[in-house]
C-alpha cells in the first residue's frame, strides 16, 4: 500500500523515477494531464467542462481539477494506493485532497520532493529532444542519439519541444517556484514531506526513495 505525491520543478526527473516507483509498489501513476485527456476523449461531463476552459486558453479551475482527481482515485485500481504527479499544484488542491482521503478513511503516506538547482534544470530541459516520428526521448548530454539529430529506433528526425526552449523553460521553473513551491511548506508541516537530492545518479536516487518508503 502506497499513497504518494511527487513534487519537484520541471526537469527534476519525476517522470523517470515514477516509472520505477509504480513498478516496485504496483500502484497506478496518476497525472492530471492523463486524467484530462481521458475525460475529454470519453466525453464525460467533467471532461466537457475542462475542454471549455482549455479551448478558451484558460487554466482549468482548482475545483474542477480536484473533482477530476477525486473521480480517478475512486476507481478500483487505486484500492492499493497511487502515485500522484502534477497534483496537487496549489495549497487549496492539497487541502481538498487531504479532506477527501480523510473522508475515505485514508491519509497521504509520503510526499517525495526532488530538489534540483535551477542551473541543472535548465540544462536538462533545454537538452531534451523528441523523435518526430515515434516519440522516443533523448537528451543531448545524458542520453544522446548515436547520430546527432537522428532517432536510434526509427531513423526519424529529432526536435526540441516548444516548451523546452530556454525562455519557456525559465518561465516554467518560475511558475513552479511561485505557485507550487508553497506546497513544500504545507507538507513539511503535516510531516509527510521527504526531501531528495534530484541531482543524484538515477539508481542511487531510486535506492534512497525505496529506503525511505520501505520495501
Amino acid at each position: 500500500m502506497l499513497r504518494a505525491v511527487l513534487l519537484g520543478p520541471p526537469g527534476a526527473g519525476k517522470g523517470t523515477q515514477a516509472v520505477r516507483i509504480i513498478e516496485k509498489y504496483n500502484v497506478p501513476h496518476i497525472s492530471t494531464g492523463d486524467i484530462f485527456r481521458k475525460n475529454i476523449k470519453e466525453g464525460t461531463e467533467l471532461g466537457k467542462k475542462a475542454q471549455e476552459y482549455m479551448n478558451a486558453g484558460q487554466l482549468v479551475p482548482d475545483e474542477l481539477v480536484v473533482d477530476l482527481v477525486k473521480d480517478r482515485l475512486l476507481q478500483d485500481d487505486c484500492s492499493n494506493g497511487f502515485l500522484l504527479d502534477g497534483f496537487p499544484r496549489t495549497i487549496f488542491q492539497a487541502e481538498q485532497l487531504d479532506k477527501f482521503l480523510e473522508e475515505n478513511g485514508q491519509k497521504m503516506d509520503i510526499v517525495l520532493n526532488f530538489n534540483v538547482k535551477n542551473e541543472t534544470l535548465m540544462k536538462r530541459l533545454t537538452g531534451r529532444r523528441i523523435c518526430k516520428s515515434c516519440g522516443a526521448g533523448y537528451h543531448i548530454v545524458n542520453i544522446p542519439p548515436k547520430q546527432e539529430g537522428i532517432c536510434d529506433k526509427c531513423g526519424g528526425e529529432l526536435e526540441q519541444r516548444k516548451d523546452d526552449t530556454e525562455e519557456t523553460a525559465a518561465n516554467r521553473i518560475k511558475v513552479y517556484d511561485e505557485q507550487t513551491a508553497p506546497l513544500i511548506g504545507y507538507y513539511k508541516e503535516s510531516g509527510a514531506l521527504a526531501d531528495f537530492d534530484g541531482e543524484l545518479p538515477l539508481d542511487e536516487l531510486f535506492n534512497k526513495i525505496v529506503e525511505t518508503i520501505g520495501e
